[in-house]
């Protein structure tokens, strides 16, 4: 297997050279474009023509007779968007997130790439890395979390995968792209702090990784558009991080000048010419554009493409949607979806015991698999919540009803030996933005932001809260793609499981856990607070944005405000404990380990949690912030070591005023354990 890094990509730098050398300035124009037609993509886009979004691969640029291919898109990130009714359907990054499990989330990019590769593409655009400053924002989905940490972990994890089998790995959307129904106006702001390490950190990590694309975003950021934006391409991600990649535009509407474009640092527009192409041509040869400026942009890509075309993988279609990947998306599915509670040990259900299941909510039949917009995925097939509590136990009696008579909800729930509620949101409530009847529209979801606020439709919660209490068994299963607000109704059910879109085989993964063939492990990537107003407040119509340093977890902790439900927080059906925490420096690393034992009556699986601390510090930080997770399977009664380790470089902050990363030389407190709550944490301290 060829390893697609910086190292072997710099290897192909004089031939490409060398090939630029004996293009004409057009030819090298003709590689920083997408060759689609603009109404082409459209029609398909917005259904009018047989075609989906990016139904095959989408070309961009390539000299066939020079021996420079083109580029070939495929979108993600769930999976790959080609194709009817063939690609695996994983489940959404934010479930994945929850798995917590670098492991996985490689082999998933394998099979990713295995399947890019059936389709006859070359380039996966699916390690979308932007951090929810508000988990409200549509597409919350198709990330890992609210830790910038976790992101960056989880996404060097999918871009190793991806990059294995020949495959570019392109990152999205660079950057501070949080907001789906203003994305094309908003002007983004943060003290240079506050950039650094929330929000750029996570990207870099993936260009360290080897990430060798990446797409800018709509939005502005302190005044100019990402597309355009000379400080981030040219100074952050070029000069300052050595990127030696290619950037591409987000499509059609994420490059408005080409002048700016290219002096900005824009390498590619996509997915069709309409600034670039002749436009550049002419404005190289009045004297706007240097043609320096392309000749960077003409060696990124054909270096690039020539890297990942040797000796690449020759896949073949029986490899799209096989068993060993809707195997993995099974697996995923297991260890993502997270139980919440769990009063008097309600699950798992017993099969011998309980006869009768009635399931309530028009989502239980719903395929729960995420919104419609560019990630869509299209699965041979999909597992409903619904399909999936049938098929898990084939001598209980299942009984559905959309809920919505309540006095015919109230006697069905009388009388079954259990109840499950489906609830939560689908493509109709969160998303890829669509403004109907506008230009600046490319999808035909309906989606956007979370507008109306975190919590569950009304109707839900008035279901949840009469019909919960009628039966002492009564499960709540939260479909959505982050923060879901529990408060209003938590007390009228038993157990509440978060279910996210958990792709193609949700439905028997949730099945497998209800009645407990599979032991749920999946932690939350993201604070579920008491109220709405604890976390940051974004305005989904805004111009302007001001984001300010503290989100999520982190935010509620340094206030001393108690969360509703913990970041890092899941159940189990067993029970683990920890004892005997240790922390040591060697070689610029930080270690820290702990006894992790399984005290209960059966297997499972943990994440053990790294949090690191800053009481000493003479400048502001958190209380704590996550640097390093491990995920751990325990048989019943064993007991094993655990260590987490994490670059002792992790822990340092950006000083404006230096303009640099700098560690702080003091005492540190490091935590250790299951949840980011205090009560689930060991405590020691080590100098640094």
């Amino acid at each position: 297997m060829m390893k697609y890094n910086r190292d072997k990509r710099l290897l192909f730098t004089d031939k490409a050279k060398h090939i630029v050398e004996t293009l004409s300035l057009e030819e090298k124009v003709s590689l920083m474009s997408g060759t689609m037609k603009f109404e082409e993509v459209r029609g398909a886009i917005r259904k009018l023509t047989k075609e989906h979004y990016n139904q095959f691969p989408y070309p961009a640029g390539g000299i066939p007779e020079k021996g420079v291919p083109p580029m070939l898109f495929c979108d993600g990130p769930r999976g790959v968007v080609c194709g009817n009714a063939k690609s695996t359907c994983f489940p959404v990054s934010m479930l994945r997130g929850a798995a917590f499990d670098t492991e996985l989330e490689e082999e998933i990019g394998e099979a990713i790439a295995k399947e890019v590769l059936a389709f006859g593409g070359n380039l996966f655009a699916g390690v979308c890395i932007n951090l929810p400053y508000n988990p409200g924002w549509g597409r919350s989905q198709e990330t890992y979390g609210e830790d910038s940490f976790e992101l960056g972990e989880m996404g060097a994890a999918l871009v190793r995968g991806v990059q294995k089998h020949g495959v570019i790995a392109c990152l999205k959307h660079f950057a501070f792209n949080q907001m789906e129904n203003a994305r094309f106006k908003v002007d983004i702001d943060c003290s240079k702090r506050t950039e650094r390490e929330i929000f750029l950190a996570h990207f870099k990590k993936c260009i360290d990784a080897g990430a060798a694309s990446v797409m800018s975003a709509y939005n502005l950021y302190k005044g100019t558009m990402c597309g355009h934006n000379g400080y981030l391409l040219n100074q952050v991600l070029k000069k300052e991080w050595g990127f030696d990649g290619f950037i591409m535009s987000d499509f059609m509407w994420g490059v408005k000048d080409t002048v700016e474009a290219v002096n900005g640092g824009q390498n590619m527009e996509m997915c069709v010419t309409k600034f670039f192409g002749e436009n550049l041509v002419n404005a190289v040869k009045e004297g706007l554009v240097d043609e320096s400026k392309i000749d960077d942009a003409a060696l990124r890509i054909i270096r690039t493409i020539l890297a990942f075309t040797e000796d690449r993988e020759k896949v073949k279609m029986d490899m799209v949607g096989c068993k060993d990947h809707i195997q993995l998306a099974l697996q995923s599915a297991r260890e993502g979806i997270t139980l919440i509670k769990n009063q008097d040990h309600v699950l798992p259900l017993d099969k011998k015991t309980i006869n009768q299941i009635v399931v309530f909510g028009k989502l239980a039949q719903s395929e729960a698999t995420g919104d419609k917009g560019s990630s869509q995925v299209f699965p041979p097939y999909v597992v409903t919540p619904l399909q999936g509590i049938m098929n898990a136990s084939s001598d209980t009696e299942v009984i559905y009803y959309d809920g919505d008579d309540l006095n015919h909800c109230r006697k069905l729930a009388e009388s079954a030996s259990a109840v499950v509620f489906v609830v939560g949101y689908d493509f109709n409530d969160e998303g890829e933005f669509v403004a109907p009847n506008k230009e600046d529209v490319y999808t035909d979801a309906i989606g956007g932001d979370r507008r109306t606020g975190l919590g569950l439709h009304k109707d839900d919660v008035e279901l949840l809260k009469s019909i919960g209490p009628v039966n002492k068994n009564s499960i709540a299963v939260l479909i959505g793609g982050s923060t879901i607000m529990i408060d209003e109704w938590k007390d009228s059910v038993n157990a509440i499981i978060m279910a996210y879109y958990p792709g193609m085989e949700g439905g028997t993964a949730l099945g497998e856990i209800i009645y407990g063939d599979v032991n749920p492990s999946g932690k939350l990537p993201f604070v579920i607070p008491k109220k709405e107003s604890d976390l940051p407040q974004v305005d989904w119509d805004a111009e302007h944005q001001y984001y300010e340093y503290f989100h999520g977890y982190r935010k509620l902790e340094k206030e001393g405000i108690e969360p509703e439900v913990p970041f890092g927080f899941g159940l189990s059906y067993t029970s683990f404990t920890t004892d005997k925490i240790k922390a040591w420096v060697t070689d610029d690393v930080l270690y820290a380990c702990c006894e992790l034992k399984n005290t209960g009556n059966r297997e499972g699986g943990e994440v053990l949690q790294l949090y690191v601390g800053f009481e000493q510090s003479k400048v502001e930080r958190p209380v704590k912030t996550l640097k390093g997770f491990k995920r751990v399977h325990l048989q019943q009664s064993e007991k094993r070591q655990v260590i987490v380790s994490c670059p002792i470089s992790e822990l340092a902050w950006f000083n404006e005023d230096k303009n640099a990363f700098e560690v702080e030389h003091m005492e540190y407190e490091v935590y250790l354990g299951t949840s980011s709550a205090v009560k689930d944490l060991l405590k020691t301290t080590i100098t640094i």
